[in-house]
């Protein structure tokens, strides 16, 4: 089993932060989700954040905090990223060089089907199914650099962290 960070990646609404709680329960590792914890420590929801100070301040904050997380050796973390975290390059090589990376993978219609009514996406005002899209297009690329990809579009949350279990032990190149 693995001895480093576990992160998850991957588009809003392949469900990173669903499997990731119950990975950490299964591991007996601490879960966090960066999206919360950018929200905790600066004392506003992620609407908020994006309207009052815009996106760039959003991922500052998130690059710093991920940071931090990925530097913890005090406990072992699952840590649950927002969608946009592989923007930075800074980000994707932090990640891969301190845990064990894998990217949640769905098709755009579940996407669509899962985030179209979530209000707390800022990315997806207006017409969702056009702004999954874009995003996923302009994203393109960007998740590919981690160590597993699961597709979740039609597993159980238990399957899908049966998948990532086999290949945490299985692990020999990190």
């Amino acid at each position: 089993m693995t001895t480093r960070h576990i992160l998850l990646i991957g588009f809003m609404g392949t469900g990173k932060s669903t499997v990731g709680e119950q990975l950490a329960r299964n591991l007996n590792y601490a879960f966090v989700d960066l999206d919360a914890e950018i929200v905790k420590q600066v004392g506003r929801t992620i609407p908020d954040i994006f309207a009052q100070d815009g996106e760039v301040f959003f991922r500052e904050q998130e690059s710093r905090i991920l940071a931090r997380l990925l530097r913890d050796r005090t406990r072992l973390l699952v840590i649950a990223t927002g969608g946009g975290v592989v923007l930075d390059e800074a980000n994707r090589k932090l990640m891969r060089e301190h845990g064990a990376v894998i990217q949640l993978t769905a098709a755009e219609e579940t996407i669509v089907q899962r985030v179209s009514q979530d209000r707390n996406r800022p990315l997806l005002q207006g017409d969702a199914a056009s702004r999954v899209r874009k995003l996923m297009l302009e994203r393109q690329g960007l998740y590919d650099f981690a160590h597993l990809i699961v597709p979740t579009d039609h597993l159980t949350v238990e399957q899908i962290n049966e998948r990532i279990e086999a290949h945490l032990v299985n692990e020999k190149a990190y």
